[in-house]
Formats: C-alpha cells, structure tokens, sequence
C-alpha cells in the first residue's frame, strides 16, 4: 500500500509503509556518483592521457610514437573502464531520481538519461575503445593509427548534439519546476554547459590554436565549466537527497 505525501519544504512524493526509514540506499548511490567521477579522472589524465589532450597538428610519426609510449597505460586504462564504465549509469540514473520528484514531470527526467546514455559511446567509450586498438598493434601502418587517433579524439571532444539536448533537458526542468528540487542558479550554471558544447564545434574546423580539441576555448574553457558544473551538481544531489523524506519515492 502507497499514498502520496508531501513533506514540509513543498516536496511530493509516494510515500512507503514497507520501506526502511532510513535512505541508505541513497546515500549509497550517492558516493557513487563523486567515486565514478574519480576514477573517470584516474583513466582519462593517467591512463589514457587523453587529458591534457595531445596535438591534433601532428604526422603518422609522431601519432606513431606516442602510442608506442604510452602502449601499458592506454590499455590498462581501457581495460579499468571497460570496468567501471556502468558507473556512469549509476550517476546519471540518480540525477533522473531527482529529476522525477520534480513538478515538470518526468518527460525531461527520461530526455536528459537518454540523452546522456547516448552521449556517453561516442564521448567516452569510443576514444578509448580507438586509442586501445592504436596501441594493441604498434605494427599498423601508420595512417591507420593516425585515423584512430583523430576518431577517438573527435568523439571524446566533439560528440556534442547528445549531450546538448541532456543538459537542455536539465536546465528547463530546474527552471520550470515548482518543488524546489534543485535551486535555480543550477539551472543557469547548466546553460553554461550548453554554451561550451556550441563553442566545442570549432574544433572540427581547427587543428591549431584556441579552438582546437586541445585549444584553451574549445577545450579547457570547456573542461573548466564542465568541472565547476559537476561539483554543483553533486552538492545539489546531496542537498535533495537530504531533503527527500525517509520512506518516499518519486511518483510514477
């Protein structure tokens, strides 16, 4: 038996006689989501070293050479994601639990997953899937590699239209939601987010300077909003999970 309750901030919700009281499976994908996001960084920066992004205006030799380099770490690296990749479900899955208890229905709560879960292949699998294979056969012909070098970093850096429509989703369901589930400014800070992915089509157009996928505009501004809006984004989970009371779910 379920019957809707609303809490003492204006949050609605279907409350649960036969739940614990307790959040603890909230609180537990919670930490998931600060846990992928770090070792997300682990395989990117360390591993892969596809942060700092290397030179798009470089030959066969030089591509040639790097993989060659970096022939261990790019496929532990892909190996370890291969791993946790799923973590990335788990993190967005648990915005979309928010996003359901919000009063603009869950129509933008499924666009932003979908969007997300989309986004993620060509964003975050596919580079290190092409980096691997670059780095499993040092003996390729050399323009071979270099096709899967500028492959995987084009996905990494320019897969922009999924996750656009994801953080549009985000933005407008903040701004036209009536319980209060994430604050306002969030909404905004999310807009951001959309400006850099605009800004970020550049780099197809641009293998040197600032608009470059290894470019101070096209990349790092980007990175820099990415990660300001990401830290955000979890201290405003934590604040609704807190508020979210025991015993609640979102209502289908």
């Amino acid at each position: 038996m379920t019957v809707s309750v609303t809490t003492s901030d204006g949050h609605k919700g279907v409350a649960d006689p036969e739940q614990e009281s307790s959040k603890r499976s909230l609180w537990i994908v919670l930490w998931i989501f600060p846990g992928f996001f770090g070792l997300f960084g682990v395989v990117f920066v360390l591993l892969l070293r596809v942060i700092p992004p290397p030179r798009p205006d470089v030959g066969p030799e030089y591509i040639t050479a790097y993989f060659e380099a970096h022939h261990t770490s790019i496929l532990f690296g892909l190996g370890l994601l291969c791993l946790v990749f799923g973590g990335h479900a788990i993190a967005n899955g648990f915005v979309t639990y928010h996003m359901k208890r919000m009063s603009s229905g869950p129509t933008f709560a499924y666009a932003y997953m979908g969007g997300l879960a989309i986004g993620t292949l060509p964003g975050m699998l596919l580079v290190a899937v092409c980096w691997g294979a670059a780095a499993m056969r040092p003996e390729r012909d050399p323009r071979i590699v270099s096709m899967l070098y500028d492959l995987g970093m084009l996905s990494f850096n320019g897969s922009l239209g999924c996750f656009a429509t994801a953080y549009l989703a985000f933005a407008v369901a903040i701004l036209v939601d009536k319980n209060e589930i994430f604050p306002k400014w969030l909404a905004y800070l999310t807009i951001w987010q959309l400006v850099t992915e605009v800004i970020a089509t550049q780099m197809w157009l641009h293998q040197s300077g600032p608009f470059a996928w290894n470019g101070s505009i096209a990349f790092w501004l980007a990175v820099f909003v990415f990660g300001v809006w990401l830290n955000c984004q979890f201290l405003a989970l934590k604040k609704a999970t807190d508020n979210q009371l025991a015993g609640t779910r979102p209502p289908d």
